[in-house]
């Protein structure tokens, strides 16, 4: 609360400050004063009694300390600690005991830092975005994944292990088994860097946390080949996007069996046609509509300047129908992985990358 006097002062300082230059929004919040009350008090009696109040009512009905106390005793007692408040309210009424309301309980554990996992389950842990990793050439950073294949027999099914190269989204290794094996999916690793020349430290191969991902023998067989993991968080589909992308692209193709795979080798015959298709005829659009395999072996960047050459020729010969640029055929250089926010810190470079950069 201000007395005349004050509110006069309070006046005569802005008017002081508006005159010298300042704004009156700026000027009333330096002296923690809102323009609304200072219009207020400009259109007012200079002498009537300040309105506003500081008084703060409690409820009389709040709880005391000791009932609080009760209520804390009760809700930690051995009978209802793993209890939450609206399975401890009906309780004490089957009791003939009343403390407080179920929202009071709730209230009262909140402030108290008391409400959450009061079952013996083990408490949700944090979980940090897999780290920042980026290519710019074939062979830096994989992708792979598992999916099901239906079989004739219900509930069973055969599986597709499939590794992309994230820069050329060509798929570089797959095969089809009757099992979800970390053994089986070392063999295709194995096979995989044995063709594509692979050495220690070149490849980062990114996954999910599914068990084949994290097995034994996997992570043995990572270690022994020099291939850095990376892996999703549990649970977030979202960290793994190209080897899901690649799934949906390849099951909804028009091609796709609308029947059931009845022999293991009718699923890797088809799969063999599928990735054929993928590599060597599918128009990719996030890297400007080559084949994966064009760009795999670096062939992308001809083909995309023949391209913008065609246009430009195109628009020289009538240029009323361009309105702006051609149609934008550059390369992509560079593909991220699971990508930091703009701002918040550099993306982790593939280690030749690095090498590179600083020599």
């Amino acid at each position: 609360m201000s007395s005349p006097g004050q509110r006069s002062t309070v006046i005569g300082l802005i008017e002081e400050a508006i005159l010298a230059g300042a704004r009156q929004a700026r000027a009333c919040e330096i002296l923690g004063l809102s323009s609304r009350t200072l219009q207020r008090w400009q259109r007012g009696d200079p002498d009537a009694v300040d309105g506003r109040t500081l008084c703060r009512h409690e409820p009389a009905h709040k709880l005391s300390a000791d009932e609080r106390a009760e209520l804390l005793a009760v809700a930690n007692s051995a009978e209802f600690a793993h209890l939450s408040p609206s399975q401890i309210v009906p309780r004490l009424a089957d009791q003939q005991r009343y403390i407080a309301s179920e929202s009071t309980f709730y209230r009262v554990l909140r402030e108290a830092n008391q409400l959450a996992h009061r079952r013996s389950e083990r408490p949700a842990s944090a979980r940090s975005k897999p780290r920042a990793v980026c290519a710019d050439a074939p062979n830096q950073l994989y992708s792979w994944d598992i999916t099901y294949l239906p079989t004739t027999i219900r509930g069973q099914y055969f599986y597709l292990y499939l590794f992309l190269d994230v820069f050329s989204r060509k798929i570089v290794g797959w095969q089809v088994y009757a099992e979800e094996s970390s053994v089986l999916a070392s063999e295709v690793l194995k096979d995989l860097c044995a063709r594509e020349a692979i050495q220690p430290d070149q490849v980062i191969l990114h996954s999910d946390n599914g068990s084949p991902m994290k097995g034994a023998t996997m992570l043995a067989t990572l270690q022994a080949l020099g291939v850095m993991p990376s892996l999703s968080r549990p649970g977030v589909s979202n960290d793994n996007p190209y080897s899901e992308s690649l799934f949906k692209t390849l099951k909804y193709r028009p091609a796709y069996p609308l029947q059931t795979f009845d022999t293991l080798f009718a699923a890797r015959t088809w799969v063999t046609g599928l990735v054929r298709w993928y590599n060597h005829e599918h128009r990719h659009s996030a890297i400007r509509f080559v084949t994966p395999a064009q760009r795999h072996a670096n062939l992308d960047q001809q083909i995309l300047d023949r391209r913008a050459t065609l246009y430009e020729v195109a628009r020289q010969r009538n240029p009323l129908r361009w309105k702006g640029p051609t149609r934008n055929w550059k390369r992509v250089h560079t593909v991220h992985l699971n990508p930091d926010q703009v701002g918040k810190s550099e993306l982790t470079r593939h280690p030749q990358t690095q090498e590179q950069k600083a020599a």
